[in-house]
This record gives structure tokens, C-alpha cells and sequence, in this order.
């Protein structure tokens, strides 16, 4: 079997980058950065043909996204194995979202096979695509115009090596979609970061109101709001599994009204003269908390692309009315 050095070399091919397993310091302060939203739609790398190892013509080839993190995660799990990345323009997005999108799609994997000239690096006619990846390729198709078989590898990278060593066959634990109270932590920074940059304008808002308002916007007011917050986005993620009902919608709004009625109840807003204060914080911020909570269907592997429009189809029409009401009396009880 010729070595990459012989194949490009006897073809006459350009020498593809080669990448180490290994990552460094900054690789692991960059994953850290972009799990907190920093730089994230522009955390990527160049798409295109890799090598890992001393790959040769009948070394398996890898195909993954071009979003670092994505591409560190699979390229750290490699460590003594030798073969090709195939690295598609998802324009930074991971494989499983880029699917539904369809950046991760039968057109660029075509596309990016022909440009790379795969079929000159390699005698085979195999490719090997992560399994998340599946809904947006069309596996006869990429036969069809490329002559490449698609075979579909392990959900999670840390199983690459143990897929590889047993002929390309996956079991079932390989295949099985995990969702545990761990890979759900890690997604909350990114729906925090954002909203917490939302939050500091209603602040803003709310200070310059205090100027006019009959009563004042305080401490417990502010809590509320930032409690509504952190359960939309932190705690409903984390509790998914066991808040009742099945729409991400209602299990941020059930969490979010308990810890609102919680704080209301402390603060003595269910008796005058705040009760209509309470009735408005009882409406706005659980609808709030449902909307943020909603917005982690796009990170879940609980629901698909058409689950996510049709949960915000049903659930819309009850979170914003109840949002826009509860803001009404909230500003009823500041000013008159």
C-alpha cells in the first residue's frame, strides 16, 4: 500500500495538510470560548481533505463539518490511527444542526469530494459519515455521482477507534443517542450568554423607568426577572427529563411558574395592595421562561427541525399574549 508521501508523489497530487491529535492550549481556550457564545459562528476551519497519521490509498476516510469544535472533538479521539478527513463548508456549524439546515447536505459532499480529487488519494470507494449527519445526505445519490459508498459511523467520536478496529461495524451502543444531564450542561452557557445580553437592555430599561415610576422597580423585582432567566435556560435544560408534559414550551413554563410563585408569594405580591403587580409577574415572566426554554429545542436531540416549528407554531400564540398582559399590568401598577 502506497504512503501519502507516494501517492502524491506518483500522482502528482498536493500533499493535504496533516493534523495532530494532540490539542494544545489554545485549542481547549478556544472550545471554552465558544461554548460560552464568544466568536462562535467563526470558531471554523478551512474545508477540505486532511490527513491524520501516514494515511495511504486504502486508509478509511473520515467526513465531518467544518466547525473546530466539531473538528477538534473527532480529531483527538484519532490518536494512533491513520487515515483521511474529509471536511465539508457547514459554515460553522456542527454536523447534526448542519443536517437539519442543510450545510451538511448530499450537494457539498459532492461538491468537496470533486474539488479535493478524493478519488485520486484513495483506491476505495468508501466513506464514512457520522451518524448525526444522516438526514441530510442522501446516501444513493453521492453513489450515484460519485461512485462513493456511504457507511455511516458511530454517534458519538469517542467510538471512532472501536468502530474502525471492528471492520466499519457499529453495535448498539455506538448507535444509541444519549442526552444526559452532562452533554445538557454544557449547551446551557450558549443560551445564557445571549440572553444575558438581552437582559442587561431591560435593565437599562427599567432604571430609566424608575425616573417616572409611582412605584419603583427594586431589588426583588430585579431578582424575579433574573430567576425567570436562569430557569429558562439553565435549569428547565437541565431538568428535561423529568418535567412533565412533552413540549419544551409548557416544561419552562411549569418550572417558571413555580419559581415565580415562589418569589411572589415571599415578596407579598398576592395581597394588596401588589396583587395586580403578582398577577403580572405571574403571566409575563413563566411566558418568558417558556420562550427561553422553547429556544433549547434547537440544541436537544429530544425533537427534529419540523418538531421545533411546530412547537413554536402551538406554543407562540399562548406565550406572547401572556407576555405582552403581564407587561401591561406590571406598568399599570408602576405608574397609576
Amino acid at each position: 500500500m502506497k504512503t501519502n508521501a507516494q501517492i502524491t508523489a506518483q500522482r502528482r497530487l498536493p500533499a493535504p495538510p496533516t493534523v495532530s491529535t494532540r490539542l494544545t492550549l489554545r485549542d481547549r481556550l478556544g472550545a471554552w470560548r465558544v461554548r460560552w457564545g464568544i466568536g462562535r459562528m467563526r470558531y471554523t476551519v478551512e474545508p477540505g481533505l486532511y490527513a491524520v497519521g501516514t494515511p495511504n490509498d486504502a486508509s478509511p476516510v473520515l467526513v465531518s463539518a467544518n466547525y473546530k469544535l466539531t473538528f477538534d472533538s473527532l480529531r483527538r479521539e484519532l490518536s494512533g490511527v491513520d487515515c483521511w478527513l474529509l471536511i465539508l463548508d457547514t459554515k460553522g456549524i456542527n454536523v447534526w444542526c448542519a443536517a437539519g439546515k442543510g450545510t451538511f447536505g448530499t450537494r457539498e459532499l459532492v461538491a468537496r469530494i470533486e474539488k479535493t480529487r478524493l478519488a485520486r488519494y484513495v483506491s476505495h470507494k468508501t466513506l464514512i459519515l457520522p451518524q448525526l449527519g444522516a438526514s441530510g445526505v442522501s446516501a444513493h445519490e453521492i453513489k450515484k455521482q460519485t461512485g462513493f459508498t456511504v457507511t455511516y459511523g458511530p454517534v458519538r467520536a469517542e467510538d471512532i477507534k472501536a468502530f474502525l478496529a471492528a471492520g466499519s461495524k457499529a453495535n448498539p451502543k455506538m448507535r444509541a443517542v444519549r442526552f444526559n444531564l452532562w452533554d445538557r450542561l454544557v449547551l446551557t452557557p450558549m443560551e445564557l450568554v445571549p440572553t444575558t445580553k438581552v437582559s442587561l437592555m431591560v435593565f437599562g430599561a427599567l432604571f430609566l423607568l424608575n425616573l417616572f415610576a409611582k412605584r419603583p422597580f427594586g431589588l426583588y423585582d430585579f431578582l424575579a426577572y433574573a430567576v425567570a432567566v436562569l430557569i429558562g435556560t439553565v435549569l428547565a435544560p437541565l431538568l428535561l427529563p423529568i418535567l412533565p408534559g412533552k413540549s419544551f414550551a409548557f416544561k419552562g413554563w411549569f418550572i417558571g411558574a413555580l419559581g415565580t410563585a415562589g418569589i411572589a408569594w415571599a415578596c407579598g405580591w398576592f395581597a394588596p395592595p401588589d396583587l395586580l403587580l403578582g398577577i403580572g409577574y405571574m403571566l409575563a415572566l413563566p411566558a418568558h421562561a417558556a420562550y427561553l426554554a422553547m429556544n433549547f429545542t434547537g440544541s436537544s436531540t429530544y425533537t427534529s427541525p419540523s418538531g421545533v416549528l411546530k412547537e413554536m407554531k402551538i406554543a407562540l400564540p399562548f406565550i406572547l399574549p401572556a407576555l405582552a398582559a403581564g407587561i401591561i399590568l406590571i406598568l399599570i401598577k408602576a405608574f397609576i
